[in-house]
């Protein structure tokens, strides 16, 4: 007889559990979609996308020295405590996941000199009060880990990359041992089915010509107005793991269709630079690749601009990005850069622990937004 046994009985047991569902009262499973389902589906959610959605809080009166609202929230003064989680990582600094008393699992980012964690909190928070959707970044005084590894970031990629778990974690997980972490941050992320064709798929910049108004997408200012928030930032890592398409929740049928899928930037770490969280260079980094045709290009920058090709910035888009930032007072920039702990990280020189040397930089791309244009 051909064919393996799961192969032949694979039609059996399907109609068995359809059938156990039916007798017990319930409703038959949703069947995963195919290859090409999910493909297709990847490509609809896209093209209906929005990269900006109003705040909450008008712009002006945004928050931006705290850490976020919501219904779990953490205080800079807090001590976290969280049990470590098995569980893979990518990137390339420090990070791990925590599972929390109430059984949410969360990432945590540290290090002493990581300066990723101060520019994700800094963008993060910068994006999310414009409007542009982001994860939540918190700042924490300390994380107790249960179980963690004295390296849990080595020891993870150890796993990962060898598979034996018991040589990377030689004393196992044991919880009773408490590992703490003076220098971190945790990452909540924003809820919502990540949309995708296949694992750890993402976006990149240049699929976002791909969003259609006419489908629901957003329109063409507001994905300008999300280009050229990305070139003032300097995200220059923008691998398509660093973005996602996402389903809010309470936004999908039961058929699977996303009324209003989600576009979000997930890593924003390498910011403020090029050489992240770098004053000196950020400040000096045009905003425009040509002001008089209003291009902007990140092909000078690490990776030659990665997924970021050249685009010419309508003038809608100029003027909505211009209007977003022009709400901004300098007392809310002062805390975001002091609250994200940016003026506090070590390896700056003295001018960058001075909050209003990086005001001003800020202010200087602003100005550079509102002279260039029409476009």
């Amino acid at each position: 007889m051909k064919g393996s046994a799961r192969t032949r009985f694979a039609p059996l047991a399907a109609g068995l559990v359809a059938l156990c569902a039916l007798a017990c009262g319930g409703s038959l499973p949703v069947p995963e979609p195919s290859s090409a389902e999910a493909a297709a589906r990847r490509d609809a959610a896209l093209a209906a996308a929005r990269v900006w959605v109003p705040p909450a809080v008008p712009v002006g009166s945004a928050d931006l020295g705290s850490n976020p609202a919501g219904d779990l929230p953490f205080q800079p003064d807090d001590e976290v405590e969280c049990r470590f989680v098995l569980r893979e990582v990518g990137g390339t600094t420090p990070k791990f996941y925590c599972e929390l008393p109430g059984g949410e699992a969360v990432k945590i980012k540290y290090g002493r000199s990581n300066p990723e964690l101060h520019a994700e909190v800094a963008a993060s928070r910068l994006l999310a009060a414009l409007g542009f959707p982001a994860d939540r970044m918190f700042v924490v005084r300390r994380v107790r880990c249960a179980g963690c590894p004295s390296f849990p970031f080595q020891a993870l990629r150890c796993v990962q990359r060898t598979g034996w778990e018991r040589a990377c974690l030689p004393r196992g997980i044991d919880e009773r041992a408490i590992v703490d972490f003076d220098h971190a941050v945790l990452e909540r992320r924003l809820p919502g089915r990540e949309i995708v064709a296949y694992e750890g798929q993402g976006w990149g910049w240049y699929e976002l010509e791909r969003i259609d108004p006419a489908r629901g997408g957003s329109p063409r200012a507001e994905v300008d107005a999300l280009k050229l928030m990305a070139v003032v930032l300097a995200h220059w890592d923008n691998k398509p793991g660093n973005q996602r398409l996402i389903c809010p929740a309470g936004e999908e049928s039961a058929d699977g269709v996303c009324a209003q899928p989600l576009a979000l930037v997930q890593d924003l770490g390498a910011t403020f630079g090029p050489l992240k969280l770098d004053l000196y260079n950020w400040r000096r980094e045009p905003v425009w690749h040509d002001a008089s045709t209003c291009t902007v290009s990140m092909k000078h920058l690490p990776w030659g601009g990665g997924t970021f090709p050249d685009a010419r910035i309508s003038e809608g888009g100029r003027r909505f990005l211009l209007d977003l930032l022009e709400q901004l007072s300098d007392a809310q920039l002062r805390d975001l850069f002091e609250s994200s702990r940016i003026t506090s990280h070590e390896q700056l020189s003295a001018e960058a622990r001075d909050p209003g040397a990086w005001v001003r930089a800020f202010r200087s791309k602003v100005d550079q937004i509102r002279a260039a244009g029409p476009c």
